[in-house]
């Protein structure tokens, strides 16, 4: 039932929004024979030994510069830019990232052969660490909007997403619709698309570091409402969750997930490919199924 709700406020939204010297006699005058080709030697060695270096040098750099799967395949590592974002991304008892997007991504590693890390990130400057090199990619239930496909290479869409308003479930019914949400402050993510829908409507409100951090101001009652992705508000607000006294009203636009990449990066399409091989093989399907966002799949 919640998440038939969920894909209704999801539809109304899209109508709301239009990185060694010897010594003695006769050695000495050996040693004197000698001593230009000790001398000699290890300078020679020392070129041979920067010219590797400088070969290898060239060799990482036109990795980097030419092909980004070349250059994640030779450190080994594919290095994921996320936050903490149920059902995403996000740590389970034992510390470890799982999600969605983390059980696809640790499978793209290894379709590459290398190992996957991930990387918690200020969601603000996700384009500059991955720019920087800090990160490979951002894999992060991230909205496909123009300002990121203008700086990133982008995979094809994966999911059906909607940025919607989270209220105190005790005053959903003053807020069910855009016009009744003029007077509220609201939380929202540092350079995500709900300060980005928040801002288009003129409403007032407070950028936090993560998605759940808005949730816990609304909680405390710092914030009024908050502006989250459809995704995480199914799997963390309401009966059942961490918040079961806030509720998802207004839906405010309807949008769709994409992983990012260095501008010009061959790993998009690799990513693609990966996408398509997995879906037609259901494991795609059976990891949404996992996380229960199955119904939010794009098909591959």
């Amino acid at each position: 039932m919640k998440m038939k709700k969920l894909i209704a406020v999801m539809l109304a939204g899209a109508m709301t929004a239009a990185m060694v010297t010897g010594c003695g006699g006769n050695d000495a005058a050996q040693t004197q024979t000698d001593a230009p080709a000790e001398t000699e030697a290890p300078a020679e060695e020392a070129d041979a030994a920067a010219d590797t270096d400088a070969e290898t040098e060239d060799t990482q750099e036109t990795s980097a510069d030419g092909s980004d799967m070349a250059y994640v395949q030779e450190k080994g590592t594919l290095v994921v830019g996320i936050t903490d974002f149920e059902p995403m991304d996000y740590k389970d008892e034992s510390g470890e990232w799982i999600g969605f997007d983390a059980d696809m991504a640790k499978a793209f590693a290894a379709s590459l052969g290398v190992e996957v890390e991930f990387v918690e990130i200020d969601w603000d400057n996700k384009i500059l660490e991955l720019d920087g090199k800090t990160i490979d990619c951002v894999w992060n239930g991230m909205t496909l909007t123009d300002e990121v496909k203008s700086a990133m290479e982008c995979s094809n869409a994966y999911c059906n997403n909607a940025q919607i308003v989270i209220v105190p479930a005790d005053k959903a019914e003053q807020y069910q619709d855009v016009d009744s949400l003029s007077d509220l402050n609201f939380a929202v993510e540092a350079g995500s698309a709900g300060e980005e829908q928040v801002e288009a409507l003129g409403l007032a409100c407070t950028p936090v570091k993560a998605q759940s951090d808005a949730l816990m101001e609304v909680k405390s009652g710092t914030s009024d409402a908050a502006v989250i992705d459809s995704l995480m508000a199914a799997a963390m607000v309401g009966e059942g969750t961490g918040y079961a006294d806030l509720t998802y009203t207004v839906g405010l636009n309807d949008e769709e997930y994409g992983v990012g990449f260095r501008k010009g990066s061959d790993l998009a399409a690799a990513l693609n490919e990966f996408f398509k091989t997995s879906y037609e093989d259901g494991s795609m399907l059976a990891t949404a199924e996992t996380y229960s966002v199955q119904a939010a799949v794009i098909e591959q």
